[in-house]
């Protein structure tokens, strides 16, 4: 049985002889939710259109469902529901219109996809604007019914490219957990954005791309903890001028000994030892600090993104 809902293997896409993808392979595991992260021009978007059959490609293959995107493109295709940034919408049809034709592109009949449009309206808060012209909508209202057309064919994988851009805070939260429920319920979610922090709330693996090739591809907190490991801030009440010689290695003395950093492999359960080292050699304690790192550390490491900005 097919284990991966997408599979991406040795894909190469060139433009005018600038090679977008130098063959990148990676696979989303089934009822995973997975981020797809990079910088602008990194070569998500042309991934995300090869995975679609939005674009075609140079070499490799693509399989959705474990369709080939090529020679199985119609079941490809059904399997596969497609929420892009930015919104497209037939100007003249009202909501719920907009829903039922997007049904009928994938063959589905006018009376068994009336269920289908009513569910997902009251799904995400909808109901009460079917009728409406989608010119009527806010903009956050827009992004709702553009991820709902996305789901109307009720596909096995639903992918989001920037599916919170321009929202506020509150509509972010929300489509987050209308997110993590259709996750929960089985299906394959594979989300670009470039809002690290939505990546780390919501994806449990992360690929980033950084100019056409995969720099990382694992599960999130080991990726995490992989770049970086957490540390234990300790601060001192007086100048400690050299660590304990069993935690030598991991630490550094900063501020004139009045602060110890201390590299752990897991900084709860070590945080004992630690002290009773320092207490041994005399030190006093006035604070303690778990730091732990973020993916946006481990992303900017991995992208140079960080290193540019350091130059400005």
């Amino acid at each position: 049985m097919e284990k991966s809902a997408i599979s991406v293997k040795g894909l190469v896409k060139n433009y005018n002889g600038f090679t977008a993808l130098k063959g990148i392979s990676f696979e989303v595991p089934k009822g995973s939710f997975f981020g797809y992260l990079g910088p602008n021009g990194a070569g998500k978007t042309t991934t995300i259109n090869a995975i679609t059959g939005l674009a075609n490609f140079d070499a490799g293959s693509v399989h959705v469902m474990g369709f080939d995107v090529i020679d199985d493109y119609i079941d490809a295709r059904k399997s596969i529901g497609f929420s892009q940034q930015d919104l497209i919408f037939d100007p003249v049809l009202n909501v719920r219109e907009i829903l039922l034709f997007q049904a009928g592109y994938y063959g589905i009949e006018k009376k068994d996809a009336e269920p289908r449009v009513a569910e997902l309206l009251k799904f995400f808060g909808l109901k009460e604007s079917g009728e409406k012209n989608f010119r009527q909508l806010s903009g956050g209202m827009k992004r709702k019914l553009q991820i709902a057309k996305a789901l109307v064919h009720d596909p096995k994988v639903l992918v989001l490219d920037e599916p919170t851009a321009g929202v506020d805070v509150e509509l972010r939260h929300t489509l987050w957990n209308y997110l993590r429920k259709l996750n929960k319920e089985g299906m394959t979610i594979l989300l670009t954005t470039h809002y690290i922090e939505e990546a780390e709330k919501l994806c449990d693996t992360i690929g980033i791309i950084s100019r056409g090739e995969i720099v990382a591809l694992e599960g999130k907190e080991k990726l995490v903890s992989s770049i970086h490991k957490p540390k234990l801030r300790i601060t001192l009440k007086e100048p400690l001028k050299k660590a304990p010689k069993n935690i030598e290695k991991n630490s550094i003395i900063e501020r004139e000994g009045m602060l110890i950093e201390v590299e752990c492999e897991n900084a709860e359960k070590e945080l004992a030892s630690v002290l009773t080292s320092l207490s041994e050699e005399g030190a006093q304690v006035s604070g303690i600090n778990i730091v732990k790192q973020k993916l946006e550390d481990v992303y900017l490491k991995l992208t140079g993104e960080g290193n540019e900005l350091d130059r400005l």
